[in-house]
């Protein structure tokens, strides 16, 4: 199969139902739009080619994500770009959008400071010609020294304030009226559709008072003069719009809304050429604020003038840096080299980057075709150490892990090995019990034992020596696993070899015990014992005879009362020639004989309480009355439930018979 075969094999397996469902509609659509078809039908059909698109987006943009990931290296190149590029270029936009900012405030600040230092500077010509008209000789008639002083005014200010005009009246309605109460107005004046600079003010002469009126027209003309720095301008002046079906720009001002109703541009105002390609203009709408007179006299204070301009920003900035003096080139070339510095920083960083990147996809890719190797099971493979650093180290690691791998396969066999052992001991050690219960009249015997590992150190045994005598055994070996299994054994096949004896049902207990004592005495090591308990009980004469090796005493329930069985010696194994005792008595019918490892009264609780023999009694009594199954079955769920956990520290063993 060639690659390109194989790829799109892949490709086609990958690809889900409504991956071709979407890919169907998406073809469909496009070859309608294409060839022009018409219709609800077509129509409907693009709209779910639309939507298939953007489910087809999506899904290529995960399997692509997922293939360009799939390698370190263009992790560690897209980590290095979200990490250094990406904050770099945000840092970038940020700074490039605050700049754009500022330079638009730099820019309306500059077109609002000239227009008010005009007005201003009217209202300071206002002031000088009051000045001057009162100080005037009395010879000298109002009308005359109107005339001079108004052309005294044009003569030095023309040329700042082109149009200006200079006029008196006695007609104080337009002070009173844009400004009740005072004496003088200065500012942006708009009536009907023209706006101008203005200044009011009232002076005293012979016949009452008169007013001074001095208005610069915003034309075209006046535009043109203004904030030289600035390219383009042009003044919008707004009215009111009081419409309900919103048909053109709306600008809302203090809870009104106006439209524009007259324009005025600025002549032979152009934006200016580009320094560097960088230098791109910037678009500002700044407003201003005008006193409104309308036709029949009324005075709106604060109508919108809105500005529309534009700029360059290194015109601007030149502006801005015009003011350094003498130490303006050291801080331009301060922030040159600042520039210089930062840029050579960056590629430092980038190369730096390119360099480790490669070093450590080098590296990995070493140690990816050094797993390859492992899985055909080729140890002898090394990878090249090039550096002492923790990469080096690591390809040190993996060196040598597969030195050591055959060492470790060799001890996986070993332990499955040893595990098949365990499991083979297991299935032999089960053996050991009892398969079948003997039948004894009046007898009702039952056994659980429950390992704490693979094979258990816990025994027990009943063994039928007659039709009426029954041997119950329960022994406890020192120790756990293996070992404890080994020696279970023995003594198991000990006491079978003499209680299957012609007789055994007359032994003597205290002989039975002396002889299994001597074999595990003599066939065993100094730490090596086992407590042990037999009784045999003849349900003819309702006897029973019994001797505790060491062992926890077994006990004897009857109508609620425990009779505890601990009549014999120490445990097996230790002094050969030791003299045991023997215990008998009579059992009253009914009675329950339970006896059980010490896995069964050492479980603590959460407060380090052990659960013991006395509580084990209680429980016993409480359930005497079940059958034995059901007795032994319920002392297991009290110890568990006492304990709290499931986990075993020991062995777990009882035997319940109940003696009828």
């Amino acid at each position: 199969m060639t690659p390109f075969r194989a790829k799109f094999k892949e490709f086609w397996s990958r690809l889900t139902w409504p991956d071709l469902v979407s890919t169907a509609v998406a073809a469909g659509g496009l070859l309608a739009a294409i060839f022009g078809f018409n219709g609800r039908f077509f129509d409907f059909l693009k709209y779910l080619a639309v939507l298939a698109g953007v489910y087809l987006l999506f899904r290529l943009i995960g399997w692509w994500r997922n293939r360009l990931l799939w390698s370190l290296r263009n992790r560690l190149i897209v980590a290095y770009l979200f990490i250094a590029f990406v904050p770099i270029l945000l840092t970038v936009t940020l700074v490039f959008l605050a700049g754009r900012i500022l330079y638009s405030q730099l820019g309306a600040y500059l077109l609002h400071e000239d227009i008010q230092h005009r007005i201003e500077m009217i209202a300071d010509i206002s002031e000088h010609i009051a000045i001057a008209h009162q100080t005037l000789p009395s010879n000298v008639k109002e009308r005359e020294s109107e005339r001079i002083l108004a052309a005294q005014s044009h003569a030095v200010h023309d040329q700042e304030l082109p149009g200006l005009s200079i006029s008196f009246s006695s007609d104080t309605s337009l002070l009173r009226n844009v400004a009740p109460g005072k004496k003088s107005f200065a500012g942006l004046l708009h009536q009907g559709d023209t706006l101008s600079l203005t200044s009011l003010r009232a002076i005293p002469d012979r016949n009452g008072e008169r007013v001074i009126t001095l208005r610069v027209p915003v034309n075209s003309d006046f535009l043109s003069t203004v904030a030289p720095d600035l390219g383009a301008i042009q003044l919008n002046l707004m009215e009111r719009y009081e419409g309900s079906a919103q048909k053109e720009v709306i600008y809302s001002s203090g809870g009104k809304q106006y439209k524009v109703a007259n324009r005025i541009v600025a002549s032979n105002r152009r934006l200016q050429d580009p320094m560097f390609w960088i230098d791109t203009p910037v678009n500002v709408v700044s407003s201003f604020d005008s006193v409104f007179v309308a036709k029949d006299g009324k005075v709106e204070k604060s109508r919108p003038v809105l500005a529309v301009f534009n700029a360059r920003p290194l015109r601007l900035s030149r502006r801005i840096f015009a003011t350094l003096g003498e130490l303006r080139d050291s801080y331009l070339l301060l922030l040159i080299v600042v520039g210089v510095v930062f840029l050579f920083i960056e590629a430092a960083a980038l190369a730096t980057g390119i360099v480790l990147t490669r070093r450590i996809t080098r590296a990995v890719a070493d140690l990816y075709r050094g797993t390859q190797y492992v899985q055909v099971m080729d140890f002898s493979h090394r990878v090249q150490i090039e550096k002492r650093d923790q990469l080096g180290e690591l390809g040190e690691s993996f060196n040598k892990m597969t030195g050591s791998i055959a060492n470790l396969v060799e001890e996986e066999n070993k332990r499955r090995r040893l595990e098949n052992e365990i499991s083979i001991a297991r299935e032999v050690q089960n053996q050991l019990f009892p398969s079948t219960l003997p039948s004894v009249p009046g007898v009702e015997i039952e056994a659980i034992c429950k390992a704490a590992r693979s094979v258990s150190g816990d025994y027990y045994d009943f063994i039928q020596l007659s039709p009426t005598h029954i041997a119950i055994a329960i022994a406890d070996i020192s120790g756990k696993g293996i070992s404890a299994a080994l020696l279970m054994a023995s003594l198991q096949a000990a006491l079978r070899s003499q209680m299957l004896a012609e007789g055994s049902e007359r032994l003597s207990m205290v002989e039975l015990v002396s002889r299994l004592n001597k074999h595990l005495a003599r066939n065993t090591g100094d730490d090596r014992f086992a407590t042990f308990f037999i009784a045999i009980y003849d349900s003819a004469t309702r006897t029973l005879r019994y001797t505790n090796a060491g062992h926890l005493p077994a006990f004897l329930i009857c109508s609620g009362a425990s009779q505890q069985l601990d009549k014999g010696g120490m445990v097996l194994g230790v002094l050969e020639d030791y003299a045991y005792e023997e215990g008998s008595l009579t059992v009253s019918p009914d009675s329950l004989l339970i006896g059980y490892s010490d896995g069964l009264i050492e479980p603590e609780n959460v407060y380090g309480e052990e659960f013991g023999i006395r509580r084990l009694q209680e429980a016993a009594v409480r359930v005497q009355g079940a059958a034995p199954l059901m007795v032994a079955e319920s002392l297991m769920a009290a110890v568990e439930e006492w304990a709290g956990t499931p986990e075993q520290a020991d062995d777990m063993t009882v035997i319940v018979a109940r003696l009828r």
